[in-house]
């Protein structure tokens, strides 16, 4: 009997036909998995699963993954990331290898505010995950907070243009918490291996998802927060400027400080789906 699995046009790009029939034919696949998702076994012979590639800058992995939790598709990963990922679930029959692939564009930088120095400096984004509620229900939540002000490159002098160029991207204002953000088109977080890789932003002139912000290395995240996020397949992302909201202990002193910052009027936010796992 052939397995349940699901190649999209692009994982079939990238592997070949000749590799997509073995999967389809039951040749190279697995029987039973852990989902790549939400870390829960699965079946190729009784569920529909999806297969997502993971691609470095000189490898690719092929993972599997419950159809109901992502569909099939291409993941563009840091080689230090895949080659981790790889190291973390060897021997384990999840995973298997794909070959090599091309390599995936650079992150697109952010440049910080210069000040006297002659050369610029590249900021630094920092993440905290957490759990907030809005209209009554636990939202899975990540907000980013630049350690210093942020300006545009080639800019002269100082000021701070994080939430204008973060707006010019997308994001939209929050100006209440108890409201949802707003979809942000071609932006999404990836979650691979059940922590937390990477914020993906849309490649230019039809290019793959590029980084935004990177993990140097993939961070951990709560049961709970993983729970929410398998849930809704979508996380709010709320961002502020250099001292707006501040690395919080707990989460309820994280929504204190989004609270103050959104009443300052110095937050934006977005709704993003996940990428990959």
């Amino acid at each position: 009997m052939a397995p349940l699995l699901d190649v999209s046009d692009e994982v079939r790009a990238e592997i070949g036909d000749e590799e997509t029939q073995r999967l389809l034919t039951g040749e190279n696949a697995p029987g039973s998995y852990d989902c790549t998702s939400c870390r829960t076994p699965g079946d190729t012979a009784q569920e529909r699963t999806s297969t997502v590639l993971f691609v470095g800058d000189e490898t690719a992995v092929l993972a599997f993954a419950h159809a109901a939790c992502i569909p099939s598709q291409v993941v563009p990963v840091s080689e230090e990331q895949l080659q981790g990922a790889v190291r973390s679930i060897s021997g384990t029959d999840d995973v298997a290898a794909a070959g090599s692939a091309p390599a995936a564009p650079a992150p697109v930088p952010v440049q910080a505010d210069p000040g006297p120095a002659p050369a610029p400096r590249q900021a630094v984004l920092g993440i905290t995950c957490g759990l907030i509620i809005v209209e009554e229900q636990l939202r899975p939540a990540l907000v980013v907070e630049p350690t210093g002000p942020v300006a545009r490159v080639g800019a002269v002098g100082g000021g701070d243009d994080f939430l204008p160029l973060l707006i010019e991207q997308g994001f939209m204002p929050q100006l209440d918490l108890e409201v949802a953000p707003s979809p942000l088109r071609g932006w999404s977080v990836l979650l691979a291996m059940g922590k937390l890789h990477a914020v993906l932003q849309p490649g230019t002139a039809g290019a793959p998802a590029t980084a935004w912000w990177q993990a140097h290395q993939p961070l951990q995240v709560s049961d709970g927060w993983r729970s929410a996020v398998n849930r809704s397949n979508e996380v709010y992302v709320y961002a502020g400027p250099a001292g707006s909201v501040g690395r919080q202990p707990r989460e309820d002193l994280m929504r204190e400080a989004l609270a103050k910052a959104c009443a300052r009027g110095q937050l934006v936010a977005a709704t993003m789906p996940l990428s990959g796992t």
